[in-house]
């Protein structure tokens, strides 16, 4: 299993009229902490891209429990729970400063040649990079 923490500071931009964060500002959220826990193993999206190889979200879920709120330090953790394979599943937890957690989440991307615009498998090199959490 495969787990990464990012932490993220709330502006002011990202909040609604009562000084929540607005709910789908938590799709953005999602997206940082993923893409951040990609470039920990090694693979940027960036780079991803300039491979040929496209992650499109294909299902995302999100439970809400208690509203964020401006300025808040956000710390959210993305698990890989299963090793990839033609898609990725990534499951979230965002949790504010005081270790409240505010709400859960999950998202499932699938790998597409950025050519054929073909689901594919998942790349050797990123496999590699998972098997090694899970044994």
């Amino acid at each position: 299993m495969f787990i990464h923490q990012t932490q993220i500071r709330v502006r002011y931009a990202e909040t609604d009229q009562m000084g929540y964060v607005y709910y789908g500002n938590y799709a953005s959220y999602y997206e940082v902490a993923r893409t951040e826990a990609l470039r920990v193993l090694g693979f940027p999206y960036v780079e991803l891209e300039a491979a040929g190889v496209m992650l499109p979200v294909r299902e995302m879920h999100i439970r809400y429990l208690q509203a964020a709120r401006y300025d808040d330090l956000l710390s959210l953790e993305v698990k890989v729970a299963q090793m990839p394979s033609a898609k990725i599943d990534f499951e979230y937890r965002c949790y504010n400063q005081d270790g409240v957690l505010l709400n859960t989440g999950s998202t499932t991307l699938v790998f597409v040649d950025q050519k054929t615009g073909k689901v594919m498998r998942c790349p050797t090199d990123i496999a590699k990079a998972f098997a090694a959490y899970f044994g």
